[in-house]
């Protein structure tokens, strides 16, 4: 039986990785940047900006907690070009792996480029790659969210769709082995098809091994249109969904009960082959939004189990309400939050402490009774407004005495003209 054929995630016509017949559905792109709205080219422009995504976030306060240091991030996608100068740096290229297969399924050679997962003529890769772990660069604000983090270039796919499950649960085992702390899957099953065992067992392997597994949920959801990805779906798994730019679920984005979180997944800018950047849209890019916060927080808190750090993104993102929906899970990843709220670890998410209802306002309680300090207070009152009437008393007795005592002189004495 033939592994199910694989597909990236991105939203976008342009520079989108095709990786399935030709009944792939692609989610229309949102409105890209003004300068980013053409086709993408190998090298492209530098962004000068800061993108949107990342104004969202007040780097300052998130990289005074931690930049990544330490963490490996493997990034299971198209490879990853470290020609570009942000990512030059950011890239293990000894632990990277190209595990394309040699041939297609028609028997032609493929171009499999080199062999440490550092080639990527589709761009999908070091777009993520760029997302999670780009270093900083004075010609652009663009920068991944963990600076400091390292990449694991592993190249399974193509943009002939030539990856399968059995080459992605292959790159999830060598992720494991090359030390990854964090493993990114911008990637689901063509027509949400039920993997082969061997995938989820693989999954299984790595989150034994406490590694974070976070996978895009897919782009099927126009239309309301419910369903399950995988390997999103599997248990264990953090899986992205895309919010836009009012924290609201992207329209392509898929929803479903697996989704956990969600992410910008609209309009985002990053690194390209040969150097510059470009726009593009999906949960493939939501996702690496998220393994970057789980790289600072992995580092920030190096003895934290993998599910004390999903926990930990679900517990912080913004919510509208109390709970959980199908729509972005437990909220929008809030990394600032998620690398401050974090006295203590949690295994699981509580909803009660996530956004509620107003309460209506309580009616004033009614006296039935005294305190001694009020019963006191009421006496002093009553001491002090009784000297004032006492003192107010005396002092009117004594103007009354002083004025009858001059009319009594002035009655007794003789009339001015008479003669004595």
């Amino acid at each position: 039986m033939p592994h199910p054929r694989l597909r990236a995630l991105p939203a976008a016509a342009a520079a989108t990785l095709l990786t399935a017949a030709a009944t792939l559905a692609l989610a229309p792109p949102a409105a890209a940047d003004d300068a980013f709205t053409d086709q993408c080219e190998y090298p492209n422009a530098v962004y000068p900006g800061r993108p949107w995504a990342l104004q969202r976030v007040q780097l300052d306060a998130l990289w005074s907690q931690s930049k990544g240091k330490g963490v490996r991030v493997a990034v299971i996608d198209t490879g990853v070009d470290v020609k570009h100068p942000q990512l030059k740096n950011a890239v293990d290229v000894k632990s990277g792996r190209n595990l394309l297969p040699v041939k297609d399924r028609k028997g032609d050679p493929i171009e499999r480029g080199d062999e440490n997962g550092t080639t990527d003529t589709v761009g999908h890769g070091t777009k993520v790659a760029g997302i999670i772990a780009a270093r900083p660069d004075a010609r652009t604000g663009f920068v991944g969210l963990a600076p400091e983090a390292t990449i694991v270039p592993i190249q399974q796919n193509d943009a002939d769709g030539n990856g399968d499950t059995s080459t992605l649960a292959d790159a999830i085992r060598h992720a494991v082995k090359a030390g990854a702390h964090v493993i990114n899957i911008s990637q689901d099953t063509v027509g949400a098809t039920t993997p082969a065992p061997d995938l989820e067992a693989a999954v299984r392997e790595a989150l034994d091994k406490n590694v974070v597994v976070v996978a895009s949920a897919g782009n099927d959801g126009l239309g309301g249109n419910v369903k399950k990805t995988y390997p999103a779906s599997f248990e264990g798994v953090l899986a992205v969904a895309a919010s836009d730019r009012n924290n609201e679920r992207a329209s392509f984005s898929q929803s479903g009960d697996f989704v956990d979180v969600a992410a910008p997944g609209v309009d985002m800018i990053s690194t390209v082959p040969r150097g510059g950047h470009c726009s593009d849209n999906g949960t493939s890019f939501s996702a690496p939004y998220v393994a970057g916060v789980a790289a600072l927080i992995k580092a920030k808190h190096p003895r934290w189990t993998a599910r004390q750090i999903v926990t930990q993104i679900q517990q912080t993102a913004e919510r509208t309400f109390a709970g959980h929906d199908r729509l972005v899970g437990w909220g929008v990843v809030d990394p600032v939050r998620a690398l401050t709220e974090d006295d203590q670890p949690l295994e699981s998410p509580r909803p009660e402490e996530g956004l509620s209802d107003a309460e209506a306002p309580a009616a004033a309680p009614l006296p039935l009774g005294e305190t001694p300090d009020e019963r006191n207070t009421r006496l002093a009152t009553y001491v002090t407004v009784g000297a004032a009437v006492l003192v107010a008393g005396l002092g009117g007795t004594a103007v009354a005495v002083r004025d009858a005592r001059r009319r009594h002189r002035v009655t007794d004495a003789p009339p001015a003209d008479t003669k004595v």
